[in-house]
C-alpha cells in the first residue's frame, strides 16, 4: 500500500494537467496572500525569496511581476507540476526538487521564506516551519488553513474546546479512524492542519509575528477564520 506522501504525489502527478483550472482562482485567498506578501517584500528589503511547495509557478510567477528584481527560487517535489510551471515560463533553474523536511540550502539563504496552502498536506509541519525558519534570514510567511476556524459556529466551538483541553489530536484521530489525514477529490490527501498549531514556534524564533484572514472573517481570527496568513520577522 502506498505510503501518503506517495498518495499526495500520484495525485498530484494524475490532476497536474488541471491543476490550475481547479485550485487557481483571481482573487482567491492565496492571490490576497501573495498581493500582501508583495507589499511586505518591500518594507524588508528583501532581494531573495524562496517558496516552499510552488506547484506550477502561480506564485513564482507573481513576484516576478510584482517584484522584477527579486531572486525568486521555488521546490516543488512533484515533477508533473513542475513541467506545467516551466511551459509558464518558470526558469529551470528557479524550479527544483526537494523536500521541505529537510530543505537543501545553508542557513539565511534567503531573505524571505514562504508557502501557500502547503502545510496541511504535510504531517510534518512543524519540521516544515523548522527548516523554513532556518533557511530564512528575515522572515517567513505562510499562507494556510485554520481547522479551528472552520465549519459552522456549534462545530467551530467543539473543536476549539477539545483543542483547548489538549483532546485535538485523539479527536482528528478518531474522525479519520486512525489515519490521520482525509483524501478527498478536490484536494487530494490533506490533514485538518491549523496556522495556530505553529504559531509558539514561529513566535519563538521571530521578533514579531503578524495574523491576518485572508478570507471573510470575524475579529477573531483563531475563533472565525477558515484561512489565515501569518508574517514571522526575525
Amino acid at each position: 500500500m502506498s505510503t501518503p506522501d506517495e498518495q499526495q504525489r500520484e495525485y498530484y502527478t494524475a490532476t497536474a494537467h488541471a491543476y490550475d483550472s481547479a485550485h487557481v482562482q483571481d482573487g482567491d485567498e492565496h492571490y490576497f496572500a501573495l498581493s500582501v506578501l508583495s507589499g511586505v517584500l518591500g518594507f524588508l528589503g528583501a532581494e531573495s525569496v524562496l517558496e516552499i511547495g510552488a506547484g506550477t509557478g502561480r506564485g513564482l510567477g507573481h513576484l516576478r511581476q510584482h517584484a522584477p528584481h527579486l531572486r525568486v527560487h521555488g521546490i516543488e517535489p512533484v515533477a508533473a507540476l513542475r513541467e506545467v510551471a516551466l511551459a509558464k515560463g518558470i526558469a529551470p533553474h528557479e524550479l527544483t526538487d526537494g523536500d521541505a523536511r529537510a530543505l537543501a540550502f545553508p542557513d539565511g539563504a534567503f531573505d524571505v521564506v514562504c508557502a501557500f496552502g502547503v502545510l496541511h498536506h504535510v504531517r510534518e509541519h512543524a519540521q516544515v516551519v523548522r527548516e523554513m525558519l532556518r533557511v530564512a534570514r528575515k522572515a517567513i510567511f505562510i499562507s494556510d488553513s485554520n481547522n479551528f476556524g472552520q465549519g459552522r459556529p456549534l462545530a467551530r466551538a467543539a473543536k476549539q474546546a477539545l483543542n483547548a483541553t489538549r483532546l485535538w489530536p485523539l479527536a482528528n484521530l478518531l474522525k479519520t479512524r486512525g489515519k490521520g489525514y482525509s483524501i478527498t477529490e478536490g484536494d487530494g490527501l490533506a490533514y485538518s492542519y491549523s496556522v495556530f498549531s505553529d504559531y509558539a514556534l514561529i513566535r519563538a524564533h521571530c521578533q514579531r509575528v503578524h495574523l491576518f484572514n485572508t478570507l471573510d472573517a470575524g475579529v477573531n481570527p483563531y475563533r472565525t477564520a477558515g484561512h489565515v496568513g501569518v508574517l514571522g520577522v526575525k
